[in-house]
């Protein structure tokens, strides 16, 4: 299910022609799109679909149905771990993880 999330926006720059923002959803930070709502200013909240900014909320309403998602779990369905996810829903275990590298490429 694809789910429009408010978040607040964090900055605004141009790429490649384009109006795009770094949004925070509760602390996820993500790239969005502002073509729709291009006078969109940093501190305002948009609703994201997609990638795309498609809305304006004001802030009561925006923190407001961030908590609820948060509640519900709902922002950890589309922004946490998707192999965790996937994992849970098979009921199979997580596959054990590749060891952490160093700067210089070697493991630990």
């Amino acid at each position: 299910m694809c789910l429009a999330v408010p978040g607040q926006v964090e900055s605004i720059r141009e790429e490649d022609y384009t109006i795009m923002a770094d949004v925070s959803f509760g602390g996820v930070r993500k790239k969005v799109c502002l073509a729709y709502l291009p006078d969109v200013q940093v501190g305002e909240y948009v609703i994201v679909h997609v990638g795309f900014a498609i809305q304006r909320l004001d802030e009561k309403s925006a923190l407001e149905t961030i908590e609820q998602f948060r509640t519900l779990g709902i922002l950890d369905e589309e922004f946490g771990d998707g192999f965790a996810s996937a994992a849970k829903q098979s009921g199979r275990p997580l596959p054990e993880s590749v060891p952490a590298r160093t700067s210089e490429g070697m493991a630990r």
